[in-house]
């Protein structure tokens, strides 16, 4: 199920993800007693004194982290972001752990989050049922004697997130934000990506036997004998290769213009007549419609022809793989769970052990149910203070916003005027939403963990899809509190900042103002750049995708842009793979637009204030801490096998250039710790576009 609104969820802190006391089975290791550490607003130990800061800054700034904190056992890679999510984790924890032993006195959400916390961790429960939550399911699926009943199921599938053969979903309208439609795009995939299927050499082809050693693994946990699960492995791997020919790879779907084909119902049904879409209309209870966005129609085609051209037991074979495939791990029997993790989390993502489930289960509890859980969250970790401090922040680089296109060389005065209009449009959505979701009509039991997770992505499907044809709220958070990101969503125009991400040390009150400007400042001024990426600037202030900009305007702007597609095109990530500069363009030019809006901001609030930007503070001028502050929110190590599916999946670029890539290009970074032009960290030319 998609809900697409050009968000772009554009911090990705790489955490790796994304109530009862604990019961007698649990074997595993108990949370700790107290909270993990918060790192400072800037911390000298993780410094690398023996570094040139202007050969390699990420190894200056951030040298001494992996040997103070080693990836743990249980991540594919390690960093400030991460500990960050640790924290929140453990306070969610206690959180939770309380909510499942209060009882009677319980709300009603603490209720619902304490027992769907206790459900996920009692094992036992889960695996002495086994597959019998899913024999239902699979029934169906047997049941099936042609494909004209395969609508009915289609249907019920997109509802839990099985999105076998395509996805289906609501997003606001590109050309009317103030509408929301239904959309309906390309999925049915089990590895990451279309690519993954076609890309050449050993790692690769590597990848791709694992995968079909994996899909017959679970096939065989599912009852099948060896040599049937094996051959029926190799035809769900022909099927998912002739659905990824079809479909459009990860870069092309940046582009907003190539993802909306608003059509009538009717040229859908001419497009893939081999589903009944007014049927899955009414079997997904979507309110009525008669247009919706076909975001890639030739792949509808493609699919229809492929649906029509495979025999009925073979795409019965692979919609009970996609069954399993769309399912949490966490409710299925143990022997599932493990097979699950050593292929997607051990083999793709280099991730040596499993997460202990307390862990896990904080997570899901927070994907279910994340703004009762954030309501408690909230009271107990966000004080006013906190919320007061970020929004005076966010306004200041929205002013340097503003002062810096007024300066813009390159920018017609036409154009900075839609510019400025849109920027003075943004809303400011910062911790948590004016009002809380209700969650009185989803019911959670005790003990029923399959059941309660099925019926909790149900009933959010259930509330997106029934924003079809109403208004739009444009009060809603698109994240919950406690979780560690940020986004801006071009289709609402605004930027959100969860309550979990507004603590050390991304913002910490004890820091110095450079500091928290070097950190949160350029996450806030990152969010703001969105708005005007490659993807971003096709929007306007309403939110609607028109092209608001000289032709000339748009012209200089790709031609600055391309600047920073080649440039991180050439960064070598791991071992022969470099970073995808057009898949990371967008991210990559937010980090740098980002970081020199805060430093704008920054130069004024010490302006205001009569700061002495020469005068040392504990070894460090404020402008030097403001870039340490910078490089410290992105320190930490990643395993190879996780850099590798980050370039060939994320829009991010690896965190080492999320330093490096970024201060190279700000000449004020190179002037702050004297080096010479030329430099690795102060080329003679740079790139930037905001």
């Amino acid at each position: 199920m998609i809900a697409r609104t050009a968000t772009c969820a554009a911090l990705v802190l790489i955490l790796f993800s994304a109530l009862c006391a604990p019961l007698p089975a649990q074997t595993e290791a108990p949370a700790a007693t107290n909270p993990p550490p918060l790192l400072p607003g800037l911390d000298k130990r993780l410094i690398d004194t023996s570094a040139d800061p202007c050969v390699d800054f990420s190894q200056y700034a951030c040298g001494n982290f992996s040997k103070l904190y080693p990836i743990p056992n249980d991540r594919s890679g390690y960093g400030t972001g991460a500990m960050v999510a640790e924290y929140a984790e453990y306070i969610l924890h206690t959180m939770l752990e309380t909510a499942a032993t209060a009882g009677t006195k319980r709300t009603a959400n603490e209720q619902k989050v304490g027992d769907f916390y206790a459900s996920c961790m009692d094992t036992d429960a889960i695996n002495r049922d086994g597959l019998k939550p899913l024999q239902p399911e699979l029934d169906r699926i047997a049941a099936l004697k042609d494909k004209g009943e395969l609508t009915p199921l289609f249907a019920h599938y997109q509802l839990i997130n099985v999105t076998a053969f395509f996805n289906f979903g609501e997003q606001q309208d590109f050309q009317d934000a103030r509408k929301q439609i239904a959309v309906v795009d390309q999925g049915g995939l089990g590895l990451p990506e279309r690519d993954f299927y076609f890309r050449t050499g050993d790692v690769a082809e590597k990848t791709r036997v694992q995968y079909v050693q994996h899909v017959a693994k679970i096939l065989k946990l599912m009852g099948e004998p060896d040599e049937k699960a094996a051959a029926d492995a190799q035809k769900i791997m022909q099927l998912e290769t002739a659905l990824a020919k079809v479909s459009m790879d990860i870069t092309s779907q940046r582009d907003p213009k190539n993802i909306y084909h608003l059509m009538p119902l009717s040229q859908l049904a001419t497009l893939a007549p081999g589903i009944d879409w007014n049927l899955f209309l009414k079997d997904t209870g979507t309110p009525p419609v008669t247009e919706l966005n076909v975001a890639n129609p030739d792949f509808f085609k493609g699919m229809n022809a492929l649906l029509a051209s495979t025999d009925l037991d073979t795409v019965k074979t692979y919609l009970r793989w996609q069954l399993i495939h769309g399912t949490e791990g966490l409710v299925l029997p143990k022997a599932f769970d493990d097979e699950v993790f050593d292929f997607e989390r051990h083999k793709l993502a280099g991730q040596p052990e499993q997460r202990v489930r307390w862990k896990r289960c904080v997570n899901a509890t927070d994907g279910a149910l994340g703004e009762a859980v954030g309501q408690v969250y909230v009271a107990k970790e966000f004080p006013p203070s906190s919320k007061q401090a970020t929004v005076q922040m966010v306004h200041d680089i929205e002013t340097a916003m503003d002062e810096d296109l007024g300066t813009l060389d390159w920018m017609s005065p036409t154009t900075k005027v839609r510019a400025k209009e849109k920027l003075r449009a943004i809303a400011d959505k910062i911790g948590y939403p004016d009002h809380w979701r209700d969650y009185s009509k989803l019911t959670i039991v005790r003990g029923d963990a399959f059941g309660n997770a099925q019926r909790a992505v149900e009933f959010e499907n259930h509330r997106l899809l029934d924003k079809i044809g109403k208004p739009v709220d444009r009060g809603e958070f698109g994240m919950s509190p406690a979780t560690v990101n940020a986004y801006y969503s071009a289709s609402m125009n605004d930027i959100n900042f969860p309550a979990a991400i507004l603590q050390p040390p991304f913002y910490d009150p004890k820091a110095t103002d450079a500091e928290n400007y070097g950190h949160i400042g350029s996450i806030v001024g990152h969010e703001l750049t969105h708005g005007f990426d490659d993807e971003g600037r096709q929007f306007d202030a309403n939110g609607n995708l028109s092209d608001w900009w000289t032709a000339e305007d748009a012209k200089k702007f790709d031609e600055k842009a391309d600047c920073e597609v080649k440039e991180y095109g050439n960064f070598v990530v791991v071992d022969d793979v470099k970073i995808n500069g057009k898949l990371t363009l967008g991210e990559n030019t937010a980090d740098n637009g980002g970081l020199r809006l805060a430093y704008i901001a920054f130069l004024a609030d010490a302006k205001r204030k009569n700061i002495d930007l020469t005068k040392k503070q504990d070894g460090f001028t404020p402008v030097q801490q403001f870039f340490l502050g910078h490089g410290q929110s992105w320190c930490g190590t990643t395993r190879p096998e996780q850099l590798r599916l980050q370039a060939q999946t994320d829009p991010h670029s690896a965190r080492k250039f999320r330093i490096d890539g970024v201060e190279q290009n700000m000449p004020e970074f190179g002037q702050a710790f004297g080096c010479k032009t030329g430099q690795p960290m102060m080329p003679a030319n740079y790139c930037r576009v905001w």
